[in-house]
């Protein structure tokens, strides 16, 4: 099958590109690129006034399935991905049973197959159960598709146990996606500890949970010389461990997620459970460092840590709601409103962020590119339209955003995978001649 894409602005960091031009498809890969690309293609899309940039790749989110598929499916979860602009993404190993084992990488990877619209990328536990006890077949579970290996939502206590996993993984060239935060400080608190959390007599979470951690596994990774990827960063301390390593030479990377960007905990004032995740919502000096670190390149990847519940778990109250909320269907047109519309970044670091780097640190050589060879995964963006974030209208079963009524300037329109146009989800081809998407 041929698509031919034609009058896109291309952006592209990887290739350091950033001009008008058409991309031809052909059999799932990247045929041609140029600014004239002339061919009789069976579909063409017109793409003039719109942004094309490689497929955007979320390198955390839950998917609930298999165990818990009244909160999400492998197929919900994909219409919120295609939906949401993302062509990839990965899902974290805290089902039921947990992916700690072949037969379970694999269910998920054939499920993935028969239902999902996009790419799919199991990440596996560190450690049997998530107990932090005895490790995982590292070798095997990467030999079955595992991208990566986190103990996701049980974080791993026992620096010992960290330290023999970072060898592990060392010896394999994989990546250890570490949830930062030790259980004896954070303990039963529900939101960030400090002046809110005072006002609002609510048990706090403090910055020193996940610091604390972040500094133990850094200095871990500095004494191995193993790559380690901090999963949703949220404290000012944290990116001061964060830079202090990346100077020393440590192969360290981190995320951050949006609503750690966009929100502090002054949100919690109406104890509203779609406000409740977990690092929690932090103070406004925490999001004035996580912006800047994002700015300044410190930060690698933003990604969504879309975690949806059932609308009966979440309405339990703010104390008893579990943590958690969704995110592939809000977060482009967040991050393109508030931080690249307002000047915080240029377009081309929302592209190294969302696409490009994720794309690098898992090892996706034919992802996170616009080249000739390279997947056809393209993320097409209208960086001028508007819309206001309904979550009544979500494809994922989970309803739980703190943007709900949100207007944002800045949306994803087309998603293609492998060739494949997947979202507008009633995608008809456009007459020969060609039509605007």
């Amino acid at each position: 099958m041929e698509l031919l894409i034609r009058n896109g602005r291309v952006v592209d960091p990887a290739t350091k590109t950033d001009e008008t031009l058409d991309i031809l498809i052909r059999d799932g890969r990247i045929a041609g690129v140029a600014p004239r690309i002339e061919v009789r293609a069976r579909e063409v899309i017109d793409a003039a006034r719109l942004v094309v940039v490689p497929g955007l790749i979320d390198m955390h989110v839950h998917l609930r399935e298999p165990g818990d598929e009244a909160k999400e499916t492998i197929a919900t979860g994909s219409r919120a991905a295609a939906k949401g602009g993302f062509t990839t993404i990965c899902a974290m190993p805290n089902t039921n049973p947990v992916n700690d084992n072949l037969r379970v990488t694999a269910r998920i990877l054939a499920e993935a197959a028969r239902t999902s619209l996009v790419n799919v990328l199991p990440i596996a536990a560190i450690s049997k159960g998530s107990r932090g006890e005895e490790l995982v077949d590292m070798a095997g579970l990467s030999g079955a598709g595992a991208v990566a290996f986190s103990d996701d939502g049980r974080p791993v206590a026992g620096s010992r146990f960290m330290n023999q996993a970072l060898e592990a993984a060392k010896a394999l060239g994989a990546l250890v996606i570490d949830h930062c935060e030790d259980r004896d400080l954070s303990g039963d608190g529900v939101m960030h500890e400090g002046v809110y959390s005072r006002r609002l007599a609510l048990r706090g979470i403090p910055a020193s949970a996940e610091e604390v951690i972040v500094a133990r596994d850094l200095i871990l990774a500095r004494e191995l010389g193993t790559r380690v990827h901090i999963a949703h960063l949220s404290t000012a301390g944290g990116l001061l461990a964060l830079r202090a390593a990346k100077d020393q030479g440590v192969p360290a990377t981190a995320e951050v997620t949006p609503h750690h960007l966009l929100l502090t905990d002054a949100a919690l004032e109406g104890r509203d459970p779609d406000f409740k995740m977990n690092p929690p919502l932090r103070s406004r000096e925490h999001v004035e460092a996580l912006a800047g670190a994002v700015k300044s390149g410190l930060v690698d990847v933003i990604a969504t840590d879309h975690a949806p519940h059932t609308v009966e778990e979440k309405s339990r109250g703010f104390e008893k709601a579990p943590f958690g909320i969704v995110g592939l269907e809000t977060a482009v047109a967040l991050l393109l409103d508030r931080l690249v519309h307002k000047k915080v970044i240029p377009l081309g670091r929302f592209v190294e962020l969302l696409s490009a780097n994720p794309a690098r640190l898992l090892g996706l050589r034919n992802k996170g590119r616009i080249a000739v060879g390279a997947d056809a995964d393209l993320t097409i963006l209208n960086l001028a339209k508007v819309g206001t974030i309904d979550k009544n209208t979500f494809e994922s079963k989970g309803r739980s955003t703190p943007f709900d009524g949100w207007k944002l300037k800045g949306q994803a329109v087309m998603t293609i995978v492998g060739g494949r146009v997947v979202y507008p989800f009633d995608f008809a081809p456009p007459a020969k001649s060609g039509g605007s998407v």
